[in-house]
C-alpha cells in the first residue's frame, strides 16, 4: 500500500509541476513551438479544458484564464480526499 501512496504523490506533483510549466511557457514566445511544450500541453490539456469550458460558460473572466489555478487546487483537494479515504481503510 505504501508504494501506491508514494506513486500517487509523485503523480500529483508531476501534474502540478506540468501546470506551472505550462503557465510559465505561455509567457515565453520562443518556447511555444518546441517538442517539450507540446508534451506539456498534451499532459495538461485534458485537465484544463473541462475547467476552462465551465469557466467560459458560467463566468466572464475576460482575457484571464483561471483554469490552471483552479486545476492546481482541485488536484490537491482530490489527492487529499483520496489519501483520507486510504487512511480510513488502513
Amino acid at each position: 500500500m505504501y508504494i501506491i501512496i508514494r506513486a500517487l504523490g509523485y503523480f500529483v506533483r508531476f501534474l502540478e509541476i506540468m501546470i506551472i510549466i505550462r503557465c510559465v511557457v505561455s509567457f515565453v514566445p520562443s518556447l511555444q513551438y518546441s517538442k517539450f511544450t507540446d508534451f506539456v500541453y498534451r499532459v495538461t490539456e485534458p485537465i484544463l479544458y473541462p475547467i476552462r469550458e465551465l469557466l467560459y460558460r458560467y463566468t466572464n473572466t475576460g482575457p484571464f484564464d483561471l483554469s490552471p489555478i483552479i486545476a492546481y487546487f482541485l488536484i490537491g483537494w482530490i489527492h487529499g480526499l483520496i489519501m483520507w479515504m486510504i487512511r480510513l481503510v488502513l
